[in-house]
């Protein structure tokens, strides 16, 4: 489909074209009233039939994490097929994008732009989604100033960034994108979870590149650059001096160094932690993020778990109607069609980043709470107790063999799936 100025995509109306990558094209267009959008058009046509089931998938995710009600996260308005190739349609944001500031921040409020990253990173991370892409380039400015985040189509898509990025982007984007990711995705030693600390560590490039101009670790041209690169990153060895010399530079020195921790363990933890770090800002204009008292708070039956990601987007399980006739212990695995029974079986049909027997889910009855632990009982095992591959987070807190309790609204991470916890 040949799409130029002036032509229609589902009744709007293209004005010029925003971007353009191997699959995807980005349209400013106008409705029938005149209203400025961003139209995505995925070309389908150019897919390899072996990945396309994949890239759909992915851009249904991303339409669905644009629905997100929050300020700092660039909005989806309707998706669906124009002569049978998918489209999103979203908000147009006037303003550009952060490369715009790279190296040029004297005139830039950067306290205020680094503010509402990590507010639209927290709002993400509470509604289960990691960004897993964050770079300047996704970083938009709306008409009224305020930074928003987009390009969610690899939110929390483990490895479509590394096996496929060959396919989607040029020599030059593959080595930009390795430069904001994080030791653990780049090269782990076993599959890491996909947790909120990736996100933090990679704010912590944005920040070092838009105040200096040059990225932390080295510079990034090709395959040589790449290995120095990635050592310096998992040794913790960037650059200080560039940041203090740079302005306002200083003041951002405690929380990029924060960010900037190899070990993920050692890293700041949530964006709230972050935000914490902030140079002084005035709060007064805060706009919508998402709190806590979104979710359901009045438990009447009990808990349940929401897939916010994973292939069964939307997906509950009531803990306790599963626990009828168990006892008070439930367990988590994935479901591969084999003998493993397990009380919530995860389908995971694309990848295979949950163990059979996962964790496990246990209601202390005296408290009327529940607590998760890593792992199951398995009379096989040396003590008796078989951990998951992967491991099991709350939020970003691994849950260790004894345990960590969850309540409405935290995140618990298995595998590449993410489940919110709600009452109902």
């Amino acid at each position: 489909m040949d799409c130029r100025t002036g032509d229609y995509i589902a009744g709007y109306r293209i004005e010029s074209v925003l971007g353009e990558g191997s699959f995807g094209t980005v349209f400013r267009v106008k409705d029938a009233n005149g209203r400025e959008y961003a139209l995505k058009l995925l070309k389908l046509w150019a897919i390899p039939p072996n990945i396309r089931q994949s890239l759909l998938a992915r851009f249904d995710m991303e339409f669905e994490t644009g629905q997100i009600r929050s300020d700092y996260l660039v909005h989806s308005i309707e998706h669906g097929f124009h002569r049978d190739v998918p489209y999103i349609v979203m908000e147009y944001c006037a303003g550009g994008n952060l490369l715009k500031l790279m190296g040029k921040t004297e005139n830039a409020d950067m306290t205020q732009i680094a503010r509402d990253i990590l507010c639209g990173l927290r709002d993400l991370h509470r509604s289960g989604k990691v960004h897993r892409d964050l770079k300047p380039e996704n970083v938009l400015f709306k008409t009224d100033g305020t930074a928003a985040l987009t390009d969610f189509g690899i939110a929390g898509d483990r490895n479509k960034r590394l096996t496929e990025m060959r396919t989607w982007g040029s020599p030059g984007q593959i080595f930009g994108t390795y430069g904001f990711m994080p030791p653990e995705q780049v090269a782990a030693d076993r599959e890491a979870t996909v947790l909120p600390t990736t996100d933090i560590f990679s704010f912590g490039v944005v920040m070092y590149l838009t105040l200096t101009g040059r990225l932390p670790f080295g510079n990034l041209g090709n395959d040589s650059d790449l290995v120095e690169y990635i050592r310096r990153g998992r040794e913790g060895i960037w650059d200080s001096s560039a940041l203090q010399r740079a302005p306002c530079g200083q003041t951002f020195l405690p929380l990029i160094s924060a960010c900037l921790k190899p070990n993920f363990r050692q890293r700041l933890q949530t964006a709230d932690e972050a935000l914490a770090m902030l140079p002084a800002v005035s709060f007064a204009n805060q706009k919508k993020t998402i709190d806590a008292g979104d979710f359901q708070r009045e438990i009447r039956k009990g808990l349940l778990l929401r897939v916010m990601q994973g292939e069964e987007y939307g997906k509950t399980y009531k803990l306790n109607d599963l626990l009828r006739g168990q006892g008070r212990v439930l367990t988590v695995g994935r479901f591969d069609g084999g003998d493993t029974a397990n009380s919530l079986q995860i389908v995971e049909n694309q990848s295979r980043y949950i163990s059979r027997r996962h964790c496990t889910l246990e209601l202390d009855f005296a408290s009327h709470s529940w607590f998760i632990r890593d792992g199951q009982w398995d009379k096989n095992a040396d003590d008796g107790w078989r951990r998951s591959l992967n491991g099991t987070f709350v939020n970003s807190v691994e849950a260790p063999k004894n345990g960590i309790s969850i309540a409405v609204g935290d995140i618990i991470s298995v595998g590449d799936v993410k489940l919110r916890v709600e009452g109902y």
